[in-house]
């Protein structure tokens, strides 16, 4: 296996430390239609009986999934401690977890007939090899489908929250500060074309969907607190955050101490040729 990159030993750290930490701050969130981000993209392969969930995380996915009777799924993440949480899930019990790279993938060419990745492609270095890979392991006319985050839904408290950590972010020194992760261009469609194109994919298709994150301050504090910038920093700098954030959105407090907060999600999808 190759050595592993600077990011990939962040990411690996910071899900020692909080293993299902994507599940437990957008788990709640609702789209319109009263489908979470991870619904969303799961009924995205609704059909396809082969399944690669690449950045599986703590097992919420392939959970989902695997409601669909016959399915074969595999999962594979940087992190031991999500996937010992994936595995003490009782429904991807039949699943494949392995420990691995999206850059080295452990499993057969042709193996799968979907591949789905939940906020977890976009954070992925070396992008043209992921791609790749996941070319050589779908079957021909096999379908990518991923969900990409955007950016907060209007001047809510998801927008404060990130003016906030910016400045806590620029305050902190060099040593706090999270390496770069993932490559810009599966951000947009143009970026992720320009990514999928040359393995064989054809058009990608993207939709936005706004996620409802709101509710009692206190729990839209703990979702938006799962943010990698905060794993650098110490304790009393997460501490004025926290203050910072309860302060900034009073304004915005209903007289039952809840907030508004929303994301977009991008969802985006490919088949390969």
């Amino acid at each position: 296996m190759t050595k592993s990159t600077a990011p990939e030993d962040f990411l690996r750290a910071f899900h020692a430390e909080r293993p299902a930490v994507t599940a437990e701050a957008l788990g709640s969130g609702r789209a319109p239609d009263g489908r979470s981000s991870y619904q969303l993209l799961c009924d995205e392969v609704a059909g396809y009986r082969r399944v690669l969930d690449l950045g599986c995380g703590d097992g919420l996915l392939i959970e989902l999934l695997a409601r669909d009777e016959g399915r074969l799924l595999a999962g594979v993440d940087l992190s031991p401690e999500s996937l010992a949480a994936a595995r003490r899930r009782p429904a991807p019990a039949g699943a494949r977890l392995a420990v691995g790279r999206a850059q080295e993938l452990p499993f057969a060419d042709g193996g799968f007939d979907a591949c789905v990745s939940h906020l977890a492609l976009m954070l992925m270095n070396e992008i043209d090899q992921v791609a790749a890979e996941i070319a050589r392991v779908l079957a021909p006319g096999g379908l990518l489908a991923c969900a990409v985050g955007g950016g907060p839904v209007g001047g809510e408290a998801f927008e404060r929250f990130g003016r906030l950590l910016r400045r806590a972010v620029d305050e902190a020194p060099a040593s706090s500060r999270v390496p770069s992760l993932g490559d810009r261009r599966t951000r947009s469609r143009a970026g992720l074309d320009e990514v999928l194109r040359p393995v064989g994919f054809g058009p990608v298709r993207w939709r936005s969907v706004p996620i409802d994150l709101g509710g009692p301050v206190a729990r839209v504090w703990d979702s938006l607190s799962g943010f990698y910038e905060l794993g650098p920093l110490d304790a009393a700098a997460v501490a004025r955050l926290r203050k910072d954030f309860f302060a900034d959105v009073a304004d915005l407090t209903s007289p039952e101490g809840s907030v508004p907060c929303g994301f977009t999600v991008h969802l985006a999808s490919a088949r390969l040729r």
